[in-house]
């Protein structure tokens, strides 16, 4: 009996230094993944765009729907043929647009209504990767008025040609890779500062990729090849972050 009574005494001893070891070594364990700095790593490309959208509109007032419609579509004419002579393929160029506005049909519309009565517009959009092309036709529209066709901006906010970067997926891994090795360079520095060693990636997020005009220093476009205003220059700025969290030891 005495003999058995020693034997669980000893036994509850054992057990209660394992448990304790455990207990140390899970703390221990905690206190150790529990140290960690968060860091970001950031990489920037110039680029340039690969796609140009140039929308040409022209407008015209009349009292006369049918010599109206005519006049439309003749400067329709003239503008695809001006387009074509500089380089620009017939496949590239689309209608895109015909509005007619009767004022008298207006809801609200004032007894005093002008000269003419309808007002008819038509927008042609250019679709082409040869932006320096595009570029270069944009300066020459002064030949359209020489011969008597008037065009305007689809509206003051938008430019007539934007200039867009759609290989966003071309350059994503090797700017995702630089961003990331920027951040355990920055996690390094601040480990050697800190004498403290720098220990396993724990967490990482990316943020979201951005696309501005070159000389712009405010992000316009958001998101993964989302376009805003930031599409009047030909070359581009596109712009990532990453957030990464480091144990430390």
């Amino acid at each position: 009996m005495n003999n058995y009574k020693i034997l669980i005494a000893i036994a509850i001893v054992i057990g209660l230094g394992l448990n304790g070891f455990f207990i140390g070594r899970a703390i221990q364990r905690f206190k150790k993944e529990d140290r960690y700095i968060s860091v970001k790593g950031f990489s920037e490309r110039e680029v340039k765009a690969n796609l140009a959208v140039w929308t040409i509109k022209t407008s015209i007032t009349t009292n006369d729907i049918s010599e109206g419609s005519r006049q439309i579509e003749n400067d329709k004419h003239k503008i695809t043929e001006f387009l074509i002579q500089k380089g620009i393929g017939a496949n590239e160029i689309f209608q895109q647009d015909l509005k007619v506005v009767d004022k008298m049909a207006r809801e609200y519309g004032d007894d005093n209504i002008s000269s003419f009565r309808y007002i008819i517009e038509n927008s042609i959009q250019v679709r082409s990767e040869n932006v320096d092309n595009i570029q270069q036709v944009k300066r020459m529209t002064d030949e359209l008025l020489k011969i008597g066709v008037v065009i305007s901006n689809v509206n003051e906010y938008t430019p007539s040609v934007q200039y867009l970067f759609t290989k966003l997926n071309d350059i994503k891994p090797e700017m995702v890779s630089e961003a990331t090795q920027n951040a355990r360079k920055a996690a390094l520095e601040f480990t050697r500062e800190s004498k403290v060693s720098l220990g396993e990636m724990k967490k990482a997020s990316q943020g979201l990729f951005t696309i501005v005009d070159r000389d712009d220093f405010v992000s316009g476009q958001t998101g993964e090849g989302g376009y805003g205003t930031n599409t009047n220059d030909i070359y581009k700025k596109v712009r990532v972050v990453v957030n990464v969290e480091y144990s430390v030891e």
